[in-house]
């Protein structure tokens, strides 16, 4: 059995709904994070400040009251010259003159970036057959990946193996990976995790998580998450949504954190969230409407559970059909909340008072119900 962090990423099912403790429970790795927008709670109006508040003046006075002095910026306070409707369409001063780039320009991995696979191989191999550590591992990653050439897992391997005898840490990452998915055996695992250690105390992000995940399964408890957790937090800054989401479950449920961490716990959980990360999302959307980590918010919560159950996450559609019948964060709709029942129990999921919930409903409703889920999965 392969102890190694797969490619994918294995979301957790969280905790239960409007319960006050949380689980720490950590992901499976996902090398790229998808990116996404963050929700607002809404707009608010801007009130006036009695302290700045004055009768307005009509533009011919203001004309008429304006001297030659008054149009000088004064020492003290915001100029009373040009507005900012008075300069558009002026000319907009040189922007200052950009620094040359003075560093080595890497033309495999530039046509590797635009789409140009052969030509990236045929820009690197040379320089592979050659010792190039960064060229072996892009050589690799084409052959890996089948990127305009024949797929072939086993020469992968071999350049791989190279570019981690030459210290790239992402060689290392990825030789690591393949020799946890080849192999059973106690010497290819031992020589994995010493090259996913080395590759991420170089700094890899996504080795650092999958070194965590390691320590992890070798110590499952506390002493394991202890030691885990610098890894997991040098990840998660480098931007790894499933290291975010990890350090936000460690510092809600970790005893004896500093407490400038576990303040942190619900900031974690919103980048992982933004990141696209659905099981934080779902998370987060709990965590505002339970109070968990901070101040309790009914109408962002909901919008964060209805963002995770938009994405298929099929608890998230259970717990916001439960917002839609209970009117949190929201107006009460039984034909919506009938609606998220459908869909989670299609997706596999049966909450028993949710179902007591939807038999009680007219044949009317249910049918509006069963009609929106319908609509909603078509995507019309």
């Amino acid at each position: 059995m392969i102890r190694a962090v797969l490619i994918q990423a294995c979301r957790i099912a969280p905790v239960a709904f409007l319960a006050a403790g949380v689980v720490v429970a950590i992901p499976a790795l996902a090398e790229t994070a998808k990116k996404g927008p963050s929700v607002t709670a809404g707009s608010a109006e801007v009130a006036k400040d009695p302290a700045t508040d004055v009768e307005p003046v009509s533009v011919d006075d203001a004309s008429a009251a304006k001297t030659d002095k008054q149009t000088e910026k004064p020492a003290d306070g915001p100029s009373t010259g040009l507005s900012v409707l008075d300069r558009m369409g002026a000319d907009l001063p040189a922007l200052p003159a950009e620094k040359p780039f003075t560093g080595k320009i890497d033309e495999a991995y530039g046509a590797f970036q635009r789409g140009r696979y052969l030509t990236a191989m045929e820009l690197a191999l040379p320089r592979a057959q050659l010792g190039d550590p960064a060229a072996q591992t892009l050589v690799a990653e084409v052959l890996d990946r089948g990127l305009g050439v024949k797929r072939n897992r086993e020469q992968a391997m071999f350049w791989y193996e190279q570019a981690a005898g030459g210290g790239d840490p992402t060689g290392m990452f990825k030789y690591a990976i393949l020799l946890m998915e080849r192999s059973g055996s106690k010497e290819d695992r031992t020589r994995a995790d010493e090259l996913m250690k080395k590759s991420a105390e170089l700094g890899n992000a996504s080795a650092q998580f999958n070194y965590a995940q390691v320590l992890v399964a070798d110590s499952p408890g506390e002493k394991g998450l202890r030691a885990a957790l610098p890894y997991y937090e040098k990840s998660a800054e480098q931007g790894i949504a499933d290291a975010q989401y990890a350090v936000s479950q460690i510092y809600i449920g970790l005893k004896d954190l500093p407490e400038e961490k576990t303040r942190r716990a619900r900031e974690w959980l919103l980048r992982a969230a933004r990141a696209g990360f659905d099981t934080a999302q779902l998370d987060l959307g709990m965590w505002l409407v339970n109070g968990t980590g901070g101040e309790r918010d009914y109408e962002a919560g909901f919008k964060w559970l209805k963002r995770a159950a938009g994405g298929g996450n099929a608890v998230a559609q259970s717990k916001l059909a439960q917002l839609y019948i209970h009117a949190i964060g929201t107006k009460a709709d039984p034909v919506e909340a009938g609606k998220w029942f459908v869909l989670a129990r299609r997706a596999g999921l049966n909450d028993p008072s949710l179902e007591d919930f939807y038999l009680g409903l007219s044949d009317t409703q249910q049918k509006a119900a069963v009609d929106a889920a319908n609509k909603y999965r078509s995507g019309s």
